[in-house]
């Protein structure tokens, strides 16, 4: 897509469009984007949906690492010179992905300020994310990092709705998420529950009360 210096570019229409060095492509759900150990060549922007990234230990112990939600990127490493995919990218619902080759990623970061200011909002939103994960695992305890992952999925951050059903998820992959058991999971999930900050049967449906068990002391 070639856009006259006359023209107001368009970020998210740039990366909706297919054009030279950009695809894009829906995945099922549970279906792969790039895997642990892949060429790391591209550059992916979730359009809708929400992507798992995992990583998983020579001895086979998967972790997961993070849930990325509409109008965030993943997959950045190769634009740093990453060789290889350290983590696995998998659909967690249905997704549209649109995909930006490194070298039409670079491009563009050099040729289009207004894309610059969207990719480095990303970064710095990435690494404030990372920063309260981090204190998270340190000071909070197993229930409280729980409700905050059950808050991130039902995008709390963005004007939370009375009730949101968050994506399918399962409770092992939720113990993953908390660095807990399963087993403390369904009893988390079960007290969140009965004092009415969730609901669930097949999906999680979160209220915005659940906030509440990150308030108590």
């Amino acid at each position: 897509m070639n856009v006259s210096k006359t023209e107001a570019f368009d970020a998210k229409a740039f990366l909706a469009a297919i054009g030279e060095g950009r695809s894009a492509e829906d995945f099922a759900k549970d279906r792969v984007v790039f895997a642990q150990g892949d060429a790391a060549e591209s550059i992916f922007y979730v359009q809708r949906g929400k992507i798992k990234i995992a990583i998983v230990s020579p001895r086979g112990k998967e972790a997961v690492l993070g849930i990325v939600g509409e109008g965030a990127f993943f997959g950045e490493g190769c634009l740093a010179g990453q060789p290889l995919r350290t983590s696995t990218a998998s659909a967690m619902t249905d997704c549209s992905i649109s995909r930006v080759s490194t070298a039409a990623m670079t491009r563009i970061l050099l040729d289009e300020p207004s894309f610059s200011t969207l990719f480095i909002a990303h970064l710095l939103s990435r690494n404030i994310r990372i920063e309260e994960d981090l204190a998270d695992q340190l000071f909070n305890s197993s229930e409280k990092r729980l409700a905050r992952i059950l808050l991130l999925l039902a995008n709390f951050n963005n004007d939370i709705q009375p009730d949101v059903a968050i994506p399918k998820i399962s409770q092992e992959t939720l113990a993953e998420m908390v660095g807990t058991t399963r087993s403390r999971v369904s009893v988390f999930l079960n007290k969140f529950r009965k004092l009415g900050y969730i609901d669930y049967n097949e999906r999680i449906h979160v209220y915005s009360s659940l906030v509440n068990v990150l308030l108590c002391e």
